[in-house]
């Protein structure tokens, strides 16, 4: 199933940045290019060629990800470093923009999860008020 999402363009847009990117958000400050793909959002809310890219299609998509041996368990480790830190914002650690982009990555593995995995219901709730995006909940609202 994973090969039918090209899941591999995440690996290797991962494989020469993810230590980097952990790093930066275990101190608490992304200073690097890498949020596309390690935090991927639902398809259609990005413009540009990269958001465009590593856009993720759906549910479908989102659940392939998660189960992947290598991309779901990184996203939790990403999960796991945003929740240890202490006395920070969204967007203190992303900047506007990224910190968008990681609320709407939230509520999109929210949804692929299934009520399962509430770890990122937890970084919703600790960074965002519990509030999720609404314009990814509108994408997959359409999806059905």
């Amino acid at each position: 199933m994973s090969n039918y999402f090209d899941l591999e363009r995440f690996c290797q847009a991962q494989d020469d940045t993810y230590t980097q990117a952990l790093q930066e958000l275990r101190q608490g400050h992304k200073r690097s290019h890498w949020i596309w793909y390690i935090f991927p959002q639902i398809k259609g809310l990005g413009h540009s060629a990269t958001s465009q890219r590593y856009g993720v299609a759906g549910l479908g998509e989102a659940q392939a990800y998660l189960k992947h041996p290598q991309l779901g368990p990184r996203l939790r480790e990403c999960c796991h470093a945003l929740l240890n830190l202490q006395d920070f914002s969204a967007l203190e650690i992303f900047g506007s923009l990224d910190a968008i982009k990681v609320r709407s990555c939230m509520t999109l593995f929210t949804h692929a999860a299934g009520g399962t995995d509430n770890l990122f219901i937890q970084v919703l709730e600790e960074y965002y008020e519990g509030k999720q995006d609404p314009r990814t909940l509108e994408i997959l609202q359409g999806s059905h």
